[in-house]
């Protein structure tokens, strides 16, 4: 199995080393990628496919074809960091994918899936190969199915219809109903299916052979497509709770609404998942639990007011990437975008697009709300605290004021809700009329307010990638 590694928006060259990729090989990864969601019109939304070599864009995860992986990681740094290695930004993606989809990593456990040298599609099938052996070995779940069979003494209740309809010529049968504990329910039925799929994706010895014994277990169990699969009749309670991560991961391998993507016709699949989507969704996941106690409350992509109105008809729906609200008032607004921002010495607007700031100015006069945040991924090249920018809108010492800030993603999820709870609390407790622990935020509400201009001009382009 080949397996090659890049970064988004880094290139690979077609050839034969240890940093290439044959181009028979790249030029049916790139089929696979332009089979995914993310492709885009043009087809090229997760690898465009030039001459020389395949370059990455801002779609990170996996695309498998048989005796091929290229991996493709998001470029997650924390502050003053260079050089970052391969494995801590698989760790690190892996992390955000926890936090995001309730999938069962911990902390303790993350140092022995061999960050090294398996990609991330590999480290989630060995993770979900360890819990469902671990699972299977207490006991497979089962549950009572109603059966209906022909049988020569009753069991359970005859069925009248059918014993004077279809057995009226065969007395020595009776037609009976009953219930009997049975393991083919909808839970074991989805992970057969994940186990299924599975075996077509790894391309690892040692998940192969996990995912030839754990098939073996279900072969009783019915085939289901992944399409057909019954996820409404599953049912955890106290005695199957321990399934509930396993269900997590399932869901993460089998539905395409978890940005799963297959080829269809072309041998390949792909793991991938859009870098922007992610971090909002991490964002709201991490935000919602930071400022869980505190009165405020985070919603996603909610709002949905409209920008105009054509009598009574709305028009241009607005979906605000984050809404965080103290009872039905909203506080503060936040836009996160997955781009990086430039020091201050290289560009005063840091690489912050014109666009960016005009649709939170839009989004503040829209819902009332005089405070609107731009958060980007903190990285090494910018300076080790993280930027905690305040801008008046408009005018000079405004009330309506717009935040560029950053979230450093290389801590703990501890550090990360931490640091998220003092950035927002910093900047809406006193407008609510809160009181702010100054041990904790005293950095915060002491930035200063940076009241010069933006200085965009209207020709202006300027986006930070």
């Amino acid at each position: 199995m080949i397996r090659r590694t890049i970064r988004e928006w880094e290139r690979i060259a077609y050839g034969s080393g240890d940093t290439e990729i044959a181009e028979t090989q790249a030029d049916r990864i790139a089929a696979v990628a332009r089979a995914s969601t993310f492709s885009g019109r043009g087809g090229e939304g997760v690898l465009e496919h030039g001459r020389k070599g395949l370059r990455a864009r801002g779609v990170v995860g996996v695309i498998a074809i048989p005796g091929c992986q290229l991996e493709i990681l998001p470029k997650i740094e924390g502050g003053g960091e260079s050089g970052v290695s391969d494995a801590v930004l698989r760790q690190r993606l892996i992390h955000m994918l926890a936090v995001t989809y309730d999938l069962p990593i911990e902390a303790g456990g993350m140092t022995q899936l061999g960050w090294q040298r398996e990609t991330v599609l590999e480290l989630l099938i060995r993770l979900f190969c360890a819990k469902l052996t671990d699972a299977v070995r207490q006991g497979m779940p089962r549950h009572y199915l109603e059966h209906e069979d022909d049988l020569p003494a009753l069991r359970g209740r005859l069925d009248v219809t059918r014993q004077f309809s279809k057995l009226a010529v065969s007395p020595q049968k009776l037609a009976c109903r009953f219930d009997a504990l049975s393991p083919n329910i909808a839970l074991n039925q989805v992970m057969r299916a994940t186990v299924s799929k599975l075996s077509r994706l790894s391309g690892a010895p040692d998940n192969q052979r996990s995912l030839r014994e754990l098939s073996f277990v279900y072969a009783d169990i019915a085939e289901v497509p992944p399409n057909a699969l019954r996820w409404d009749r599953i049912v955890l309670d106290r005695t199957n709770r321990r399934w509930r991560d396993l269900l997590s991961l399932a869901r993460l391998f089998l539905s395409d609404r978890h940005q799963q993507t297959s080829a269809g016709t072309i041998d390949g699949h792909a793991l991938l998942f859009e870098m922007n989507v992610l971090f909002e969704a991490y964002i709201a996941r991490t935000l919602s639990r930071a400022l869980a106690g505190t009165g405020f409350r985070v919603s996603s992509q909610g709002g949905h007011r409209d920008c105009l109105y054509e009598g009574e008809t709305g028009r241009f729906r607005t979906r605000p990437d984050l809404i965080v609200r103290q009872g039905e008032k909203i506080v503060l607004i936040i836009d996160t975008k997955w781009k990086r921002m430039t020091p201050r010495i290289d560009d005063p607007k840091q690489g912050v697009s014109q666009a960016d700031v005009y649709q939170l100015m839009a989004y503040g006069q829209l819902y009332d709300c005089p405070t609107v945040m731009l958060l980007y991924p903190h990285h090494g090249d910018l300076p080790p605290d993280p930027v905690r920018q305040k801008y008046s809108i408009a005018v000079k010492g405004a009330v309506e004021t717009l935040i560029v800030a950053t979230q450093d993603l290389g801590g703990t999820l501890r550090e990360n809700r931490n640091t998220l709870r003092q950035l927002v609390m910093a900047f809406v407790a006193t407008d609510s009329g809160l009181e702010t622990d100054n041990r904790h935020y005293v950095g915060l509400q002491n930035a200063p307010s940076d009241d010069r201009p933006l200085n965009f001009h209207p020709a202006a382009t300027g986006a930070g990638r």
